[in-house]
């Protein structure tokens, strides 16, 4: 990105989450990643139609006064028989809870699908046909689209059972919980989805956009991107590109538009790993069970994952981050498995268990996946824009932006200091000159924690809207997130 070049920014959140307004930093400051903090199982997956490997795909969205979590049905058990393991698998269905607050959740009895001659379950879709065309990774979302009718206000996408098909189709709902196949023909083929495919509206760019699987020969794992006007046609899966990152292997993707800022694209992608099977292997927990894996398959027993964090500006070039967003954790059971650590689709803002603290993100992450009958799903929480800051320690450090444009009359900052530390910030013109009244030691420091401190100087932002700019932050043992212009009143 040119370093020179003048962005527009308006009145609209920036989050730090990239290099993309970043022209230099200075000291000790650096882009540090943060990670969320595991909080309480939401969900475990023991109803007879569910099963052992229900948590790895999985949606979530608030809708109005409800959070909707949709997640796979779907049990496996590893059968030995003369002298030889393999996996039998359920046929996947999907199922659907609902929450208030999402942070306690409930399955509502929906009388749709029968299991075991009953509909008391909360049951929604198993796919059309004989292949359950939709129904592996189905990932739905509500359409913000001015033009959508009501009756696909819902839609979702989905491969069939058989991930060798290689299609994966779209289904419609009024409702979210009456599904149907949009069309009986795929929207999109020749990738190998055989994962969590996903598509949303991108209500900035005004067109939708779909995130899929495919590999590369002989057998690795990537991310490809495809956009359309109207969710039939669509065009050409691209890989996705990562300067600067090593490749690995992407199981999952969960790319969204980050809600508080949608211009940026967030991505929650699952990074797998394979091992060859070794002592260290053998010192990781439930090794008896890691055992009968790798009986059926040693790769099923000898690989891990973990979750990855990674932003884009424009949906196809990321910035992705190689450190873990995400460990699988010290935990005696439940991780350090192929199918742990395996982020959800989707953000929600819950409350605090913190007394009068703001609200934060929540996210959702599956663990314990293919172990007994059951595993589980672990809410986990992180600030609200909490995902990477600029940071410095006591010794300072500061950032200098590229030359923007802004509307408004007073800078909001995301950010939290020690009682030692402190934050200031600087305009200067887009040549770099500090501006009268605007200087950093004409700013009060901040001291403190706060998801919109304002900050203030002896001269009018006023006179600076709509003026290409540069602004510098000068930080000791502090964390800036986020950043804001606002037109306020007086």
């Amino acid at each position: 990105m040119n370093a020179t070049a003048v962005m527009g920014i308006g009145e609209r959140l920036e989050l730090l989450v990239d290099d993309g307004l970043v022209a230099a930093l200075g000291g000790q400051a650096c882009l540090r990643l943060h990670h969320p903090t595991p909080r309480e199982i939401v969900l475990t997956t023991n109803r007879p139609w569910e099963g052992n490997m229900c948590g790895g795909y999985k949606t979530v969205f608030r809708d109005g006064a409800v959070c909707r979590l949709y997640y796979q049905a779907w049990n496996g058990d590893i059968v030995e028989a003369d002298g030889k393991a393999s996996l039998r698998e359920a046929p996947i269905r999907i199922a659907y809870a609902e929450s208030a607050d999402g942070i306690h959740w409930r399955r509502p009895s929906l009388g749709l699908i029968a299991f075991n001659g009953s509909t008391d379950n909360n049951l929604v879709w198993e796919g059309q046909g004989k292949e359950q065309a939709g129904v592996h990774g189905f990932a739905p979302f509500k359409d913000a689209n001015p033009a959508c009718p009501p009756e696909a206000r819902y839609k979702a996408v989905g491969a069939t059972a058989d991930i060798r098909d290689r299609s994966l189709y779209a289904m419609a709902s009024p409702d979210g919980i009456h599904w149907a196949l949009l069309s009986e023909r795929p929207i999109l083929t020749d990738c190998a989805f055989d994962s969590q495919n996903l598509a949303f509206w991108d209500a900035v760019r005004g067109e939708y956009r779909a995130y899929m699987r495919d590999v590369l020969p002989p057998w690795y794992r990537g991310i490809k991107t495809a956009t359309s006007k109207d969710f039939v046609h669509w065009t050409a899966p691209e890989w996705l590109e990562y300067p600067g990152a090593p490749t690995e292997q992407l199981y999952t993707n969960m790319v969204t538009p980050y809600p508080r800022a949608p211009h940026l694209f967030l991505g929650f992608p699952t990074r797998y790993i394979e091992r060859p099977w070794s002592p260290t292997i053998e010192a990781l927990p439930e090794l008896e069970h890691r055992r009968r894996r790798a009986r059926v398959c040693e790769r099923y027993g000898a690989a891990v994952t973990d979750g990855l964090f990674m932003a884009s500006r424009d949906g196809r070039t990321f910035k992705r981050w190689d450190e873990a967003f995400i460990r699988p954790g010290l935990r005696p059971v439940g991780s350090w498995a192929y199918g742990d650590c395996y982020q959800g689709w989707g953000l929600i803002e819950t409350a605090s268990d913190v007394a009068g603290a703001p609200d934060e993100l929540s996210m959702f992450v599956a663990e314990g996946y293919w172990r007994g009958r059951a595993n589980a799903i672990r809410r986990y929480s992180l600030r609200l824009d909490g995902f990477v800051s600029l940071h410095a320690p006591l010794g300072g450090g500061e950032l200098t932006t590229r030359p923007l444009t802004f509307s408004g009359n007073r800078l909001r900052l995301n950010l939290s200091t020690s009682a030692g530390g402190g934050t200031r910030a600087e305009i200067q013109s887009a040549e770099g000159r500090p501006l009268d009244g605007f200087r950093l030691e004409e700013c009060t420091e901040i001291v403190g924690d706060d998801l919109a401190f304002p900050v203030r100087w002896a001269g009018d932002l006023r006179t600076l809207a709509g003026r290409p700019v540069r602004l510098r932050f000068a930080l000791r043992d502090a964390d800036l997130y986020s950043f804001r212009f606002a037109n306020e009143q007086p």
